[in-house]
Formats: structure tokens, C-alpha cells, sequence
């Protein structure tokens, strides 16, 4: 029995990661403000295993707590391996440096950085001690690599994100365990993400325009392709561990 972990499971491409893995008969764990019924009521009419945890994954305390009790279900003897995707993430603030708020970027920071750091730390020591495989993937962003004014602490978390990744990934096979940790870059999706950044202003965010004209010519992708691709690389067992992976390079 397999189990899939998913930070933001609700919408958007965590929930077309979430649709792709039950295909698979891969149980799902969801971590979200809301839950989707149309993912839990597919996974009980397949008989899959299903929870869904709420969590404000800006607050340390709170992901502590609610990843203590994930780990108590998915690191059991009846599990063969487990997945953690994760995908939640705030685009915003989007603002120019000097015109930012403080809370707005902290939340990003927590939200982007520090929630990922902290759970992949909690749930690869419990995957160590249950001698359980455990395939870790942190979306990320071309905002990682490609600076976009107003885009500041968006990048910046992504950027750090991917050093995270590399490193926690380096430390795998010394310390002779069977994990692997990978970065995925969706690209632009027609997800509310995007209606986020279309919404902002153009002092705000100078390629405002770009991305509105994606979406008025068709040019955003569909979430169910990019999760799609990015559940065939790992179940296929060819993810390189440490690498970080674009959607173009998978598709093409």
C-alpha cells in the first residue's frame, strides 16, 4: 500500500496531483484550509485511504502537531512507501522592494520556506526510523532561477526552496537511506495562482501584461497535464534524486 501526502490538496495542482495518484491506487493525506469532496469521495469509492488535516502552514506549532499525527498513519507496517508533495505556496506579496508589508512577507517566507523545511525534516526522521521509501517533491518556480520585479520574496522563497532540496537530497545517500528529494517547476497553470498575479497592478508587477495575455490567448497550461507528468516521473521510478525538474522537460 502506498500513500501520498499533499500540502494545498484542495484546488488548483495539488488536487490534479491528488486526481493522478488515486488513478494509481495511491492513498491520499490532505493538508489544506478546505477539503475537496470530489477527491475524498473518489478515494472512498476506491477504497483507498483518506484524512484530510487542516493546517495554517504559517504557524510552526500547528504543522508540528498536525504532521505528528500524519506521520502516526502513513509510517505503519502495512505501508510500502510514502509520497509527500510539497505544493502549497503564496504567490503574494506582489509588490516592489520598499513598498512591501511585513506580515505579507512573512507569511510568504513561512508559507514557501519554512513549512516545507520543517516537514520534510518531521516526516524524513519518521520514514528513517519506520525503514519506509519516501519520495519528497517541493514545487517550485522559474521565479527560482529568472527575477521578475515584484516578485522579490516570491523568488526568493523558491530560490531557497531549491537549495533545500539539493542539500537535503546530498544527504540521502550517505546516510544510506532510499529517499528521494526532487524539485518540480509547473510553469504557468490556469490555477487561481494566476488570477492572483493578472489581478495585481503594473507598478506592482511589470510583467503584468505578459501573463494576462496568456491567459487571453489559451497559452496557460492545464494543472492535470503538469500533475500528470510530474506523477508518471516519480512512479516510474526514473526521478533523479537532488535534481529539479521543469514541466517543459518532461513534456517535451
Amino acid at each position: 500500500m502506498n500513500i501520498a501526502i499533499i500540502t494545498g490538496a484542495s484546488r488548483g495542482l495539488g488536487k490534479k496531483i491528488a486526481e493522478e495518484l488515486l488513478k494509481e491506487d495511491i492513498g491520499i493525506i490532505s493538508v489544506a484550509r478546505s477539503e475537496s469532496t470530489d477527491i475524498k469521495e473518489r478515494a472512498l469509492e476506491n477504497k483507498l485511504i483518506y484524512e484530510h488535516f487542516p493546517c495554517d502552514l504559517s504557524s510552526e506549532d500547528e504543522i508540528i502537531h498536525v504532521f505528528g499525527k500524519i506521520s502516526s498513519i502513513v509510517f505503519s507496517s502495512e505501508v510500502d512507501k510514502v509520497f509527500l508533495f510539497n505544493n502549497a505556496g503564496l504567490v503574494e506579496p506582489i509588490e516592489t522592494v520598499g513598498k512591501l508589508k511585513a506580515s505579507a512577507a512573512a507569511a510568504s517566507v513561512k508559507v514557501n520556506l519554512l513549512a516545507p523545511i520543517l516537514i520534510t525534516n518531521l516526516m524524513l526522521e519518521k520514514a528513517n526510523q519506520a525503514n519506509i521509501p519516501f519520495d519528497i517533491v517541493n514545487i517550485t518556480s522559474g521565479a527560482a532561477e529568472k527575477v521578475y520585479q515584484g516578485w522579490s520574496v516570491y523568488g526568493s522563497t523558491k530560490a531557497g526552496l531549491n537549495m533545500f532540496t539539493k542539500t537535503a537530497a546530498s544527504e540521502q545517500d550517505p546516510a544510506g537511506t532510499n529517499n528521494r528529494i526532487v524539485g518540480y517547476s509547473p510553469g504557468v497553470m490556469d490555477t487561481n495562482m494566476q488570477e492572483t498575479i493578472r489581478s495585481s497592478s503594473k507598478d506592482a508587477f511589470q510583467d503584468i501584461e505578459r501573463f494576462q495575455k496568456l491567459k487571453e490567448e489559451g497559452n496557460l497550461r492545464d494543472p492535470q497535464v503538469v500533475a500528470e507528468a510530474i506523477v508518471k516521473l516519480l512512479l516510474n521510478g526514473h526521478a533523479a534524486n537532488g535534481e529539479i525538474y521543469h514541466v517543459n522537460d518532461l513534456l517535451s
